[in-house]
């Protein structure tokens, strides 16, 4: 719930479904729990950080394009004037819903996507902004993952991440921990989907688990994620003599 003791400037408050939308619920994406539970209730988007997490193939992905395409950002990454296109994969659904925009629309918006960086890459060296060359095919994933966070994730506004951490080492997901931590304190509102308990860990945090069930609040040490690193980290071998 938002606090209402505090000035709502959410740069958006809510997905919604529009009315009389005709969306086939028995076909990709909504045959996804989470995606049929935005088409039939809705979104609240909550101010600060929210954490999208689950399993593979539980829809994280699928959800931040849902969202990208309800608040007008290029479903497959970058600003919302990218025109860079890869495989068309997007869920295509975005004329069924609309964004209700808050009192802080944001001036800059951005979607990060770790399985599109490459593309988006070669396309920001083709069109460079900010009057100065781009060099990204000349870093190491990680390397041009961070430089994408200094220069395009780095003021207040609205942004959607998938799998940021992808490319990170332990001590970069712990940076951009305090990057998500920073831009929340300036007033910027940011989904990030992810398998890191690190970035789950953000503190202040809205927690979304994604599943079978559609999408549910959750604390981060009832995650099943957390749980199984923890797990892991302890008594490895208790999972290796399983596999090997």
């Amino acid at each position: 719930m938002v606090d209402v003791s505090e000035p709502d400037r959410r740069p958006f408050r809510q997905i919604c479904p529009y009315r009389g939308s005709s969306i086939t619920l028995d076909t990709w994406p909504a045959t996804v729990p989470a995606v049929r539970q935005i088409l039939r209730d809705g979104l609240e988007l909550a101010s600060g950080i929210t954490v999208l997490v689950g399993e593979n193939g539980s829809g994280k992905s699928t959800v931040v394009e849902v969202i990208a395409e309800a608040c007008g950002l290029n479903p497959q990454g970058g600003s919302a004037k990218s025109m860079y296109r890869t495989t068309a994969s997007e869920p295509g659904i975005g004329e069924a819903l609309f964004a209700e925009r808050g009192p802080g629309y944001p001036s800059w918006a951005y979607f990060l996507r770790a399985d599109t960086m490459h593309s988006l890459y070669s396309y920001l060296e083709d069109y460079p902004n900010h009057n100065r060359p781009e060099a990204f095919h000349q870093m190491s994933h990680g390397e041009g993952f961070l430089e994408i966070l200094r220069t395009r994730v780095n003021q207040a506004g609205f942004y959607l991440m998938d799998e940021p951490d992808a490319p990170l080492s332990f001590i970069a997901c712990l940076s951009l921990l305090a990057l998500l931590h920073d831009l929340a304190s300036q007033g910027a509102q940011v989904i990030v989907a992810t398998h890191s308990p690190i970035i789950a860990a953000l503190p202040g945090a809205r927690i979304l688990e994604i599943g079978d069930w559609g999408l549910r609040p959750a604390d981060w040490d009832s995650l099943e994620l957390v749980i199984r690193w923890q797990g892991f980290l302890r008594q490895p071998g208790s999972f290796l003599r399983h596999l090997l």
